[in-house]
């Protein structure tokens, strides 16, 4: 399992959609649950719209959320990782998100 803690983490003014769009987010025990699409707004208020579940974009389901919801950190390769408490289960259970 992954030790996430020793990654940095996002600070407010990084919760851009530049910054955090398309970023892989896991829930507990380390597995790969989504990815999230798009952002809406910046820093602490800022949305998030997860692709849950499917497979190379097929099959998914968009939920919002917060992302002071998500652990945002910074992978060693300049990508984000987003680190959630709920289950890919957990999201499905959550309203779709319709522009």
């Amino acid at each position: 399992m992954m030790d996430h803690a020793r990654l940095p983490k996002l600070t407010m003014e990084e919760y851009t959609g530049a910054a955090i769009d398309g970023a892989t987010v896991y829930g507990p025990g380390d597995e790969r649950i989504g990815t999230i699409d798009r952002t809406y707004g910046t820093g602490q208020a800022a949305q998030v719209v997860i692709d849950v579940g499917g497979f190379s974009g097929m099959g998914t389901k968009p939920v919002l959320v917060s992302v002071r919801e998500l652990d945002l950190r910074w992978e060693e390769d300049g990508s984000v990782r987003a680190i959630t408490r709920w289950t890919r289960d957990d999201l499905k259970l959550m309203p779709a998100h319709e522009d």
